[in-house]
């Protein structure tokens, strides 16, 4: 972690571009780390550490993005449901997304489906349309998850948020159950799916 910080201090006190340390750099390093976990060659301590050393480095960056007028590539608003206090699955999710160019706004935990509402209904009047994340780690809080997506069509914004759901208990099936618009129980898996709907027309 110290190394990386050191490299990411010295290249942007010579001038190195933000968009490029990220893009050349630190999403290369997530990159490879994401191959070697889907292989089975990392596990989830290396991912972890990997989302740490991305959260530390990404503090020191956003100052610079901010001040450069660069564009994220895509913003999405992400959160723990209701109940559930879990957050290391999400915070990998998060760090990925930062390194791949999003502007992420981390609801926390325990999230009702009231502030998952309200968020949605600010960033749709915003933007025009929005990706909402939602994780939970407990079968319990799973049906959670359904609420919102069924909140979010009561307050007419679903068409206008794409829907990705993750955790450890989550399949594909379940996220079609409840109306998800993807359901990713790999972190990386999920940043490529948001990617994409970032990238689309």
């Amino acid at each position: 972690m110290d190394g990386v910080q050191k490299i990411v201090d010295d290249a942007l006190h010579t001038g190195i571009l933000p968009a490029k340390l990220v893009s050349n750099g630190l999403r290369r390093g997530l990159q490879t780390v994401g191959e070697k976990y889907q292989a089975g060659d990392f596990f989830l301590a290396e991912l972890i550490m990997a989302g740490e050393i991305m959260n530390e480095a990404m503090k020191t960056i956003e100052p610079y993005f901010k001040g450069s007028g660069i564009e994220p590539i895509g913003r999405i608003t992400i959160g723990t449901v209701a109940g559930d206090i879990h957050d290391i699955g999400k915070n990998i999710v998060i760090a990925l997304l930062k390194g791949g160019g999003f502007d992420v706004t981390d609801l926390g935990v325990d999230v009702s489906a009231e502030k998952f509402i309200g968020l949605t209904r600010d960033e749709v009047n915003r933007k025009g349309r929005c990706i909402l994340g939602m994780s939970t780690l407990l079968s319990l809080t799973m049906p959670e998850m359904q609420k919102v997506i069924e909140e979010l069509g009561k307050a007419e914004l679903r068409n206008a948020a794409k829907v990705i759901v993750g955790g450890a208990l989550i399949t594909r099936e379940f996220g079609k159950s409840i109306g998800a618009d993807s359901a990713c129980k790999d972190a990386v898996e999920g940043v490529e799916v948001c990617k994409r709907w970032a990238l689309s027309p």
